[in-house]
């Protein structure tokens, strides 16, 4: 019983992992390009359009409700020293919590909450958007391959261990 709860959570939590490997896959490979090709002053006010709206949205059930299930099953690992696999749960609740949730609430949003303060002021909105767009950028290519990361981790221990 307790196995296939581990399996259901980890299932649910690998495919919440990989809709989020998808949308910053997204914003990586070509939504901040072409943001960014719309001139900095429009590239921030499209940024901070989506910013508004991804607040509301179900992205955020997916990103704290991932984020949940993987600190449970990492901890699950961590005091169930019987469980078969457990290193390569613990790995994957760690990489997806630390180097998706983490590097999203100590990095990208902080650089979010820049770009909206910019407010309406043309000039700083550019200033803002051209270190926002390198930086922002950066850290989300690690959140892509960790949320990438943590998917593979979770089926390889589905695949091996259940």
């Amino acid at each position: 019983m307790f196995d296939s709860m581990i399996a259901i959570s980890l299932t649910i939590a690998a495919i919440g992992a990989g809709l989020m490997t998808g949308v910053y896959f997204a914003f990586s490979g070509f939504i901040m390009r072409s943001l960014d090709q719309l001139g900095a002053v429009h590239a921030a006010d499209a940024m901070n359009a989506i910013n508004e709206v991804i607040l509301r949205s179900w992205f955020m059930a997916l990103f704290f409700g991932s984020t949940l299930l993987y600190v449970v099953l990492a901890a699950v690992a961590v005091f169930d020293t019987d469980l078969a696999g457990r290193w390569f749960l613990f790995a994957a609740g760690f990489i997806y919590v630390v180097g998706m949730f983490l590097c999203t609430a100590m990095f990208n949003v902080p650089l979010n909450n820049r770009l909206a303060d910019a407010g309406s002021d043309n000039n700083a909105k550019a200033e803002t958007w051209t270190h926002y767009f390198k930086h922002w950028t950066r850290w989300n290519h690690l959140r892509s391959v960790c949320s990438l990361a943590a998917v593979v981790l979770s089926i390889h221990y589905l695949v091996s261990y259940t």
